[in-house]
């Protein structure tokens, strides 16, 4: 029977303790001793965690974050340890097989472990559900619930005074947060990174609105929604990066708030949901998503599987190349969007 390692690494979301707990029950249920690192990557280089048992997973299922901790820290960066600061991490307890927790930058790192014949099983993680390989991911549902909400509630203060109010959600390289849930919440305006937008059209739409006594507007933007060439100019958090290089994203509404307003004369307000989309505790399709691949990981384990991360393709879940999540992100559907636009107004 194998010792198994397990780590969440890169951005938090609901879901994750249900995938350790889960992990834990059936690799303890098929003989493996089960060892869990603090925050991700770094965890392991420094050989920092702690056992992993049903006492201490009891209980987890329905909180949000992660018991383990995370961190964006890239074993293979630039001067970093690479492969034998992993090989260390993992001697230091025994540790025969990794399951890593995470996105495209976790299982990246998984996926050049397993070429240098390092075992692991990934399980994919990402809010945005922009991860190639399976149908979804965990935490998608839950950020989609709270954005539906947050539309919800912003209808009725637009409603009363006249406003056009513009809510940012997630969505770095993809607008299925955005899509699902200006859908879901009735949005007037959609716009998604897969679909660079003109601001001008945007304002000629909500006029029409307006000029048919609809007296407010509801935008949905994604974080990573961008206009057209040429068309507005906009600022963000520049210059900031991650050990993988990716930048620091979150201000298009503040852009969008002040750009509507100017051009079309409309009172404009804007939300920007943030870290609130990863928080608080996991809808029941999340918590169920997450304990299969919890199960099936540990299962994939137990048949000496490796390079391979479990998905939810249609109702099943399978195990596919950890290859299959990395490279271009997985993009929102044109039919999807297209049957959302059928609202638009």
């Amino acid at each position: 029977m194998a010792r198994i390692g397990v780590l969440t690494g890169g951005g938090d979301c609901p879901g994750l303790n249900a995938v350790i707990r889960a992990v834990v029950r059936k690799g303890l249920q098929d003989g493996h001793s089960l060892f869990g690192y603090r925050y991700g990557w770094a965890g392991v280089l420094e050989g920092d965690g702690d056992e992993l048992t049903v006492e201490r997973t009891a209980g987890i299922l329905p909180r949000g974050g992660t018991i383990l901790g995370s961190s964006r820290t890239n074993p293979f960066k630039s001067g970093g340890p690479g492969v034998e600061g992993v090989r260390a991490g993992m001697e230091k307890y025994g540790v025969d097989v990794l399951v890593p927790i995470g996105g495209e930058d976790t299982l990246g790192v998984a996926a050049r472990l397993d070429a240098e014949g390092v075992p692991v099983v990934g399980v994919p993680k990402t809010i945005d559900n922009d991860l190639k390989g399976t149908d979804y991911t965990f935490g998608f549902q839950t950020a989609v619930q709270i954005a539906t909400e947050a539309v919800d509630r912003l209808h009725t203060t637009a409603e009363s005074h006249n406003r056009v109010m513009v809510l940012e959600v997630m969505g770095r390289h993809a607008g299925f947060i955005a899509a699902h849930s200006g859908l879901a919440g009735g949005g007037d305006v959609i716009l998604v990174p897969e679909r660079p937008f003109d601001i001008e059209e945007v304002c000629d739409h909500i006029r029409r609105r307006h000029d048919t006594g609809r007296t407010f507007s509801i935008v949905v933007v994604s974080e990573g929604a961008t206009p057209k060439e040429g068309t507005l100019s906009t600022t963000g958090a520049e210059g900031k990066l991650d050990a993988f290089g990716h930048e620091r994203l979150g201000g298009i509404a503040v852009t969008l708030e002040s750009e509507i307003e100017a051009r079309t004369g409309y009172e404009t307000r804007m939300t920007i949901l943030g870290h609130v989309q990863r928080g608080g505790t996991p809808t029941a399709f999340d918590r169920v998503l997450a304990t299969r691949f919890g199960v099936a990981a540990a299962e994939a384990v137990t048949a000496g599987v490796s390079g391979k991360m479990v998905a939810l393709r249609g109702a099943d879940i399978v195990t596919v190349p950890i290859s299959e999540a990395l490279g271009d992100p997985k993009t929102l559907d044109d039919k999807f969007f297209q049957d959302a636009a059928v609202f638009f107004g």
